[in-house]
């Protein structure tokens, strides 16, 4: 009887009552280094752990342009170029300002680094490092976004 009524859950009264992911635009910056690609890694403000710049949905912008608008909030970054088609999906929870979990789905686009700005508006509030995409990818907590890291 448990086992019925889990699967029954799972499979139909979940996915109807669950609210929808919140969506977020996410930017892999990246630059040739003398190794190899080096992927861009800031911190986040709250816990200090590894992440790569993702927002909001920004007004007027696509999913890449507030990918880019994002790098440069958050980390300073000034783009060769990037690229309109996503490279990928991953999900994660985002601890909301009233204290409540809510699931994200972030679009991560491919921004190639021009340089990097020594004056952004988050400055004072994050770190950044350049690292090869493995060496990234043990660093942060999401399982897709390791996946995406590794297959860059």
């Amino acid at each position: 009887m448990v086992t019925l009524f889990k699967s029954a859950w799972e499979g139909v009264f979940d996915p109807l009552l669950r609210r929808p992911d919140r969506v977020q635009s996410a930017a892999l910056c990246w630059r040739n280094g003398k190794k190899g690609k080096e992927v861009l890694l800031i911190t986040s403000r709250d816990t200090g752990r590894w992440i790569i710049p993702k927002g909001w949905p920004i007004r007027g912008l696509d999913g890449a342009g507030t990918a880019a608008q994002e790098a440069w909030e958050e980390a300073g970054v000034k783009p060769v170029a990037n690229k309109t088609k996503p490279l990928g999906l991953y999900h994660y929870i985002k601890k909301l300002d009233n204290g409540l979990p809510a699931p994200v789905e972030a679009t991560v686009y491919s921004i190639e680094v021009d340089h990097l700005e020594d004056e952004f508006p988050e400055k004072s509030q994050r770190k950044r490092s350049w690292m090869s995409p493995k060496q990234a990818a043990a660093l942060v907590a999401e399982p897709e976004l390791r996946e995406l890291l590794l297959d860059f």
